[in-house]
């Protein structure tokens, strides 16, 4: 029994040694193999491009107000109506405005008498006068009446005008045709315009075009001219890609917290009527395209490895200033000065430099999990 025992723990010595040799060998030549992550340098296409938020808003947007306060009696158009130039959209109460309109004609009539009466009164003076019954200053006295009788006469009239005019405002018409965005009143509803006109409605000329309303840095308005495409996206529809144009880049800035912006205008087609006003959108404006260039992933040229990883050549000519790729030369790094050109964030163009399509470059470090759990391990026993 003793002598079996002592066989199967020498045999048990045995595999153990042989498992962890392996282990061991196979660890060295993992980490001398697969120490490194690499991608291909490959051609295609880069798209330069800046970020920045939006709104949309309509092309033409109208608010209709009320030059005359009174209250809301009738409405005739709502949300998401379609209207048309001149039609109504509301009454306000004209019962005040048609009072004051009758006084201001009652007042019209009186002038008129008035001013009869005293032409009558010139005429008879103009008779006498020429038979010389009457002074020159009594004529002239009455043609004096006369005027001030014609021009209040005037006053009348004007006065006529403006009530009837005001009592026209008192049904409100749309300016243009288009849909109501917004209703801002009830009826029921007291709006008083002494001050600033209350706006009852807003009403947007033609939804299938759209414009967005960005708000860009200073540090990238330069880079943006009129014409320029864009791409956004709203998160309504996140999966759908949005397509516009650079109509207007304004000059006016916009400084808030010492942080300068510029308001650019782009102009976008809305066919299917997706977009709706007031949505945020995520532009991306292109500023520059390539194809077919020869580009690298930016991991790649943010990789940079240790001192002692290198080999002694590579130590004295590695560069210092200029961007770097590294390749695998005897299972060491090896570095390649390259000139870059535009990039998009994950992709960079290669402008020159020895490195031609399909050669692999390193872009990261693989961490030896094995190696790190042994050290663990002793670390726990």
């Amino acid at each position: 029994m003793l002598t079996f025992s002592v066989k199967r723990i020498v045999i048990i010595v045995i595999l153990i040694a042989v498992t962890v040799a392996y282990w061991t060998s196979s660890g060295k030549k993992e980490s001398k193999e697969g120490q490194y992550r690499t991608r291909n340098v490959e051609l295609g296409n880069i798209i330069q491009t800046i970020s920045a938020n939006g709104t949309l808003t309509p092309v033409v947007l109208v608010n209709v107000g009320t030059q005359v306060s009174g209250t809301v009696a009738k409405l005739h158009a709502d949300y998401n109506d379609q209207v048309k130039i001149g039609q109504v959209l509301a009454e306000l109460d004209p019962a005040l405005l048609r009072a004051q309109l009758q006084q201001s004609k009652a007042n019209l009539l009186s002038a008129q008498t008035a001013f009869r009466i005293a032409d009558s009164k010139l005429k008879r003076q103009r008779m006498l006068k020429e038979k010389n019954f009457v002074s020159l200053e009594a004529l002239q006295i009455v043609e004096q009446e006369v005027e001030s009788a014609r021009a209040q006469l005037a006053v009348s009239k004007a006065q006529v005008e403006r009530d009837q005019t005001n009592l026209n405002y008192s049904v409100i018409r749309s300016p243009i045709s288009g849909v109501v965005i917004a209703r801002d009143v009830d009826i029921g509803q007291t709006v008083a315009a002494n001050f600033q006109t209350p706006i009852l409605f807003q009403i947007a000329q033609d939804l299938r075009q759209m414009q967005v309303n960005i708000s860009v840095a200073e540090a990238d308005i330069g880079q943006l001219h009129i014409g320029q495409s864009i791409n956004f996206t709203v998160d309504a529809f996140q999966q759908r890609k949005f397509t516009g144009t650079v109509k207007q880049v304004r000059l006016n800035p916009t400084i808030q917290e010492n942080v300068v912006t510029y308001n650019v205008v782009a102009m976008v087609d809305n066919d299917d009527g997706a977009l709706l006003p007031g949505m945020t959108a995520n532009i991306n404006f292109v500023v520059l395209q390539k194809n077919d260039v020869l580009r690298v992933p930016n991991a790649a040229l943010r990789y940079q490895p240790k001192d002692n990883e290198l080999n002694e050549s590579s130590k004295t000519t590695k560069p210092s200033n200029q961007p770097t790729l590294y390749q695998l030369s005897e299972g060491k790094p090896t570095p390649i000065s390259i000139t870059t050109g535009i990039s998009d964030g994950n992709f960079t163009e290669i402008v020159q430099g020895s490195i031609q399509a399909g050669d692999k470059v390193i872009i990261s470090e693989i961490i030896d999990k094995k190696e790190s759990e042994s050290k663990f391990k002793l670390r726990v026993f």
